[in-house]
């Protein structure tokens, strides 16, 4: 496969963050050829990114709920979802695999009601989150099932190369959008929410999935402020390459995937395809620390500590 039909098959790795996917590998084929994008792309590639991170989560705390028992939070949070894939339906062509992000830009520019539809968006999130605070994460039943189980120390985490939202559940404050700050995210104001311990100790399947739902609200806050600076005019197809051929070398790339840290690393032999692609993907490597956290519990809690990493078969098994 050349470089640009190899994107597609990324899509399918995290098969519910397509966009987040594509953009590491694009941004490394970038570095190597040494492409400026424009500013435009920039600030629409954030802005579709974080909505497929609210659409990420949402699935994630959605389903995790489902996992406990409480079927009404899936319901909301899978209505709005239908809105943020609309948006990006609308802007790709298609639902789930997307195949948007292109090397110096995207295949598609904005459409007319493209910033009064995401605002609309944000602001219905914003209600979900605060029905869904009430009915499901403060409820007494979620807390019991949930609090004091699987509970993974910053230690265990860092040595098991966790990422994402399983890592900032245990009280470490890492976000490659701001601590390897790349595309245009060092300008917008937004916090790190990590796990606090507020119900349960800091660590267990509460506050990871308490994280994620912090972080939706924290999309919201980028996204309104990568509309309120993104230029409306130009092309953001300009600096598109008719023809890719990188140069001989090697570049690794990586970004914040809503489950964690994505990379990729390309070797490439001076041709259109590359001699080596290796994908460093977030679920596989949280994955890997289930044995760890769940020493002690019942079956019924193995369900839930499952649950709480957030992981995507497509990506594990790649």
């Amino acid at each position: 496969m050349t470089y640009p039909q190899i994107t597609p098959y990324i899509d399918r790795m995290d098969y519910i963050s397509a966009m987040n996917n594509e953009w590491p590998y694009v941004m490394a084929l970038e570095k190597m050829l040494d492409i400026k994008v424009p500013e435009k792309v920039e600030y629409l590639r954030v802005i579709v990114a974080e909505l497929n991170r609210i659409a990420n989560h949402q699935i994630a705390v959605a389903t995790f709920g489902l996992d406990a028992g409480a079927f009404t939070p899936f319901l909301f949070y899978f209505r709005d979802r239908e809105y943020i894939i609309w948006i990006l339906e609308k802007l790709s062509g298609a639902r789930l695999l997307y195949n948007y992000f292109r090397v110096g830009g995207v295949s598609g520019d904005i459409y007319p009601e493209f910033k009064e539809e995401v605002l609309n968006v944000v602001k219905q999130v914003r209600k979900t989150n605060e029905e869904v605070m009430n009915l499901l994460i403060y409820n007494s039943i979620f807390v019991k099932r949930t609090a004091n189980v699987g509970i993974l120390t910053p230690e265990v985490a860092i040595n098991f190369g966790c990422s994402g939202p399983v890592l900032r559940g245990s009280g470490i404050a890492h976000d490659l959008r701001r601590d390897e700050a790349y595309s245009v995210y060092d300008r917008f104001d937004f916090d790190i929410p990590v796990g606090k311990g507020e119900v349960g100790v800091v660590g267990d399947c509460w506050n990871r999935n308490m994280v994620r739902v912090h972080e939706m609200e924290q999309s919201c806050r980028i996204i309104e402020q990568a509309l309120e600076q993104m230029p409306m005019e130009g092309d953001v197809k300009a600096m598109i390459p008719k023809r890719i051929k990188l140069p001989k070398g090697e570049v690794y790339m990586r970004a914040e995937n809503p489950k964690g840290d994505l990379g990729f690393y390309i070797v490439s032999n001076g041709t259109d395809k590359p001699e080596r692609l290796k994908a460093r993907g977030p679920s596989f490597v949280n994955l890997s620390v289930i044995p760890e956290i769940s020493k002690g519990y019942m079956f019924a809690d193995l369900i839930l500590i499952l649950g709480s990493i957030d992981i995507v078969l497509g990506e594990v098994d790649r």
